[in-house]
C-alpha cells in the first residue's frame, strides 16, 4: 500500500499519455477522500483519548474535551474554529453517517460533500439522518453505485434539503426560524487595497437591501451617471451606512493606520498597515489621512521596526497597553493558523505561574484559543525576540514568530540615533 502512495505522489512519468494522466488524477483525488476520512477517524480517538486522560485527572465533566479541536487545528493547519468543525464532522460521520463514512474511506466521497450532508441533517434526529445517509450514500440492492456519487455539490444539497422535509418538515422549518439569530456582518481583505464586505441576513433583508441598491443605480444610470451599476451600488452603500453623502463632513469613524514617522511626514516609502486588513502603500495611507479627521497617536519603534515595549504591575493588562498589543500583533489571533480578530489580550506564560503584564509576555487571541490555552497540558513560552512556543499536551510545539508591524526604518546616523532616543524618552516621560 505504502509502495502505492509513494508512487502516486511521485508524479506521472514523463511522457504519460493523456489518458494516463486523467487515470493519475482521479486515483490522487480518491487518495485525498481516503485520507480524510483516515483523518476523522484519527481526530475520533484522539478525543476519545483525551477525554479519557482528562476524566482520570478529575476534570470536570463540562470540560472533557477541552483544547481537542486546538490540537486538530494545529495539526491540520487550519484556524481554531475551522478545527472545531473539523472535528465535530468526523464524530458525526463516525457514529451517525456509516455510510457516507464508508465512501469517503473508499475514495468516492470528499470531505466538502460530506460536510453538505451532514449541514443539511442536523436538525433532524438520528436516526431521520441515517436515513439519509443510506438513502444517498448506501450501494443499491444489486450493488448499483451510492445515488450521492454521482451527483453535483447542489443537486446534493438540494436531494438531502428535499428528504429532510419529507422526513420531519417542522424542525427544518423551526432551524430556518433560529438562523435569524446567526445574522452578522464580515469585513476580510481583498487584492489591492479593497475588502469584501458580506452580511448573512434573512432573506427579506438581505433581497431588499438588494433592491434598493439596484433601485440606487438605476435611478443613477437614467440620470446620465458613467459609473458602472456595481460602482452606483457600492458607492450608496457606503454614504449611506457612513452618512457621508448627507453630511458633507468627512467621516469621523476610526480605522487604526500604523505607519513611521517618515512614512507620514516625509513621503518615505515603508508600507504602513491597517489594522483588520493588512499591509498597504505609503502613497495610499497618506491620501486615506488627508481624507478624514486625523487624530495621531504617537508609538514608537527600536531600529528593528519593532514597538517600543512596555509593563504594567496589574494582573489585567490597561487599555493602553492591550491597544498596543493589539496593534503590535496585527489585529489578528496569535495562534498558527488562526485569522480571527483578536478578542482578549492574556499572557503567554500564565501570570500565576509568575508570568508578568508587559509587551514581551502578552499576546492577543480570540475567544477560543484563549480558551484553549487554558486545558490540561498546554504550555506556552515567549522567546527574547518576540517569537511565541506553543506545547500541546501530547508534546507537539508549534512556534508563532513575532508579527512584522512595518519595515525597520533606514540605517540612521550616530546624531540621528541620539535624538531619536532624546525625544523617545521625552515623550514617553510626559
Amino acid at each position: 500500500m505504502y509502495e502505492t502512495i509513494d508512487h502516486l505522489l511521485a508524479g506521472p512519468p514523463p511522457g504519460a499519455s493523456e489518458s494516463e494522466l486523467v487515470d493519475w488524477i482521479s486515483r490522487l483525488e480518491a487518495m485525498k477522500c481516503t485520507a480524510e476520512a483516515v483523518q476523522a477517524e484519527a481526530a475520533v480517538r484522539l478525543d476519545e483519548a483525551v477525554r479519557a486522560r482528562q476524566a482520570e485527572a478529575g476534570v470536570p465533566a463540562r470540560r472533557l474535551g477541552e483544547g481537542v479541536a486546538s490540537q486538530v487545528a494545529l495539526a491540520r493547519r487550519v484556524s481554531p474554529e475551522k478545527g472545531a468543525k473539523l472535528l465535530g464532522l468526523a464524530k458525526i460521520l463516525t457514529d451517525e453517517m456509516p455510510h457516507t463514512f464508508a465512501l469517503m474511506k473508499a475514495g468516492l466521497f470528499s470531505q466538502w460533500q460530506a460536510t453538505i450532508l451532514a449541514r443539511e441533517t442536523a436538525c433532524l434526529s438520528v436516526e431521520d439522518r441515517r436515513v439519509i445517509d443510506h438513502e444517498l450514500c448506501a450501494a443499491g440492492p444489486d450493488g448499483e453505485p451510492a445515488k450521492a456519487v454521482a451527483m453535483g455539490l447542489r443537486q446534493l444539497e438540494n436531494a438531502a434539503k428535499k428528504l429532510a422535509i419529507t422526513l420531519d418538515q417542522a424542525s427544518v422549518v423551526a432551524r430556518a426560524a433560529n438562523a435569524e439569530k446567526d445574522r452578522r456582518v464580515s469585513l476580510r481583505p481583498a487584492p489591492d487595497t479593497m475588502t469584501w464586505l458580506g452580511a448573512l441576513l434573512p432573506v427579506k433583508d438581505g433581497v431588499a437591501v438588494f433592491a434598493a441598491l439596484d433601485q440606487a443605480a438605476k435611478a443613477a444610470h437614467a440620470a446620465g451617471d458613467e459609473r458602472t451599476r456595481g460602482q452606483v451600488m457600492a458607492d450608496t452603500l457606503v454614504d449611506r451606512i457612513t452618512g457621508r453623502s448627507t453630511t458633507g463632513a468627512k467621516p469621523r469613524i476610526e480605522v487604526k493606520i500604523v505607519m513611521t514617522a517618515d512614512t507620514l511626514t516625509n513621503d518615505a516609502d515603508q508600507p504602513a498597515m491597517v489594522e483588520g486588513y493588512g499591509p498597504v502603500p505609503a502613497a495610499w495611507a497618506r491620501e486615506a489621512l488627508a481624507d478624514a479627521e486625523v487624530f495621531v497617536r504617537r508609538l514608537f519603534t527600536d531600529p528593528a521596526g519593532r514597538l517600543v515595549a512596555m509593563e504594567s504591575r496589574s494582573r489585567k493588562a490597561p487599555d493602553g497597553l492591550a491597544e498596543f498589543i493589539a496593534t503590535r500583533d496585527g489585529g489578528i489571533c496569535r495562534t498558527n493558523g488562526c485569522d480571527a480578530p483578536i478578542r482578549n489580550i492574556d499572557h503567554v506564560k500564565r501570570h500565576a505561574d509568575g508570568g508578568t503584564t508587559s509587551a514581551d509576555n502578552l499576546q492577543g487571541l480570540c475567544e477560543r484559543c484563549n480558551q484553549a490555552k487554558e486545558a490540561l497540558g498546554w504550555q506556552a513560552r515567549p522567546e527574547p525576540d518576540g517569537t511565541i512556543i506553543t506545547t500541546t499536551p501530547t508534546g507537539h510545539t508549534y512556534i508563532s514568530p513575532p508579527p512584522d508591524t512595518w519595515p525597520p526604518d533606514p540605517p540612521l546616523s550616530p546624531a540621528e540615533r541620539r535624538l531619536r532616543r532624546v525625544l523617545r524618552d521625552h515623550i514617553l516621560a510626559a
